[in-house]
């Protein structure tokens, strides 16, 4: 894709979520984000007061929520060119036996409802545009399996096959991937490795800069795939 684009983009807030927002805007383009901390909302907003950037609150796994942000974004923006479910947990490192109900809840409800949230509000104007790339945010863990990791794989193999089947169901030259952002050093993957070896690891903004232009390369055809970000 080449121009200025309006992008759409969930868990604004922290990781590289956050990285995309810097990078996306410094090259030109028109970010509508939201995340769940009122108070980095307020900050991201401020930083960006008079540039390409608007941000809420909403919490992607509320689709009350997730429908008043989408009503806004469309009332004052076009139809996002590209929409990045980037929002997402991967809950406690623990066996399944010793894992809660709630908290296997939580993560099924941010990173597979949360997806579909988001989508089914935005997906419409999409249609009638006849344009857009929805990018679904996947994992390693979204094609394989580890222990202590089953909410986080469940969600994952989910985001996988929500990815392909919507792509199945757009018209070209509409766009659906599933996109293993692979392993960087945020937060997320502090919580399921050790300090050595996340350290080894990218940063999130080293990640942005080779990542954001990738996205942006992708069209029709690579409708359905498994992608994984450079």
């Amino acid at each position: 894709m080449s121009g200025s684009k309006v992008i759409i983009i969930t868990g604004v807030t922290q990781g590289i979520g956050r990285s995309m927002v810097d990078w996306f805007i410094k090259n030109g383009h028109q970010v509508l984000g939201c995340g769940r901390s009122k108070d980095a909302i307020s900050a991201l907003n401020k930083q960006y007061e008079n540039q390409k950037g608007s941000f809420s609150v909403a919490d992607v796994s509320d689709h009350v929520s997730v429908e008043s942000w989408c009503k806004e974004c469309l009332a004052n923006f076009p139809s996002p060119d590209i929409l990045i479910n980037n929002a997402g947990t991967n809950g406690k490192s623990e066996y399944l036996s010793e894992y809660s109900i709630e908290e296997f809840n939580k993560v099924i409800d941010v990173n597979i409802k949360g997806t579909n949230n988001v989508v089914h509000y935005f997906l419409p104007a999409m249609l009638k545009a006849k344009k857009g790339a929805i990018i679904n945010m996947s994992s390693g863990w979204g094609r394989s399996t580890s222990p202590k990791v089953v909410a986080y794989c469940c969600s994952k193999w989910g985001v996988e096959g929500f990815s392909s089947a919507l792509a199945q169901e757009l018209p070209a030259p509409l766009v659906c991937v599933a996109l293993n952002p692979g392993l960087i050093n945020t937060e997320m993957l502090q919580g399921n490795f050790d300090k050595q070896f996340t350290n080894q690891q990218r940063n999130p903004d080293e990640w942005a800069r080779d990542a954001c232009p990738f996205i942006l390369s992708i069209n029709r055809k690579h409708n359905g795939r498994q992608l994984t970000a450079p």
